[in-house]
């Protein structure tokens, strides 16, 4: 068993509670185990593929710490601070080839406080309320209930990152449109504007 002191909370929950864990950068259809029911990807900055979905046989579905269709992107806290908002949220949906883009599961908003700042605002309200929004739509699932709101593109805002590289998309030789594909070397790939 991994020494759980080194690793992320989640994670670590996971091992000691013997759940099935698969690193972001192994994140593909092949390293899924059989019998999957639903894919959770809380606030990664990794593409799930097609392929990789297609293996969970209920959902696959993420979370988001904004108000999608507002700030998709890996930044979307750092944007919310960076503007001022005073209302964010936090978003549950379905996983598609549109990187944060997929129907609405579950979506609630919260007040900013003045002083917050990225991290207070992750720790404190986001990262709670993602998993609340989570067990919900899991228990939503569950019980049968599959909710499927479309997002709004005509309010979509999509946020760069401040200081990362591109978004890792493992699958994204499956998608089409050569043009639109930049190779950096023969196990990544990201998708250019």
């Amino acid at each position: 068993m991994e020494d759980i002191s080194t690793i992320d909370r989640l994670r670590a929950w996971a091992l000691r509670h013997e759940l099935p864990w698969t690193d972001a950068g192994e994140l593909r259809a092949h390293n899924i185990p059989d019998k999957v029911h639903v894919i959770v990807s809380a606030h990664s900055h990794a593409f799930i593929g097609r392929q990789t979905r297609a293996r969970a046989s209920v959902a696959a579905i993420g979370y988001h710490p904004s108000l999608l269709p507002l700030h998709r992107g890996r930044d979307a806290i750092k944007w919310t601070i960076r503007d001022r908002d005073k209302v964010t949220g936090g978003t549950v949906y379905h996983l598609t080839e549109r990187t944060d883009g997929g129907p609405i599961a579950a979506q609630e908003h919260i007040l900013v406080p003045p002083e917050a700042s990225v991290e207070s605002l992750w720790r404190d309200q986001l990262a709670p309320l993602g998993v609340q929004l989570l067990l919900r739509v899991v228990n939503d699932l569950a019980g049968g209930l599959r909710i499927m709101v479309p997002q709004d593109e005509q309010l979509a805002s999509w946020e760069p990152s401040m200081d990362a590289p591109l978004l890792f998309k493992p699958e994204l030789v499956a998608l089409p449109g050569p043009d639109s594909v930049f190779v950096t070397d023969a196990n990544k790939w990201a998708l250019v504007a």
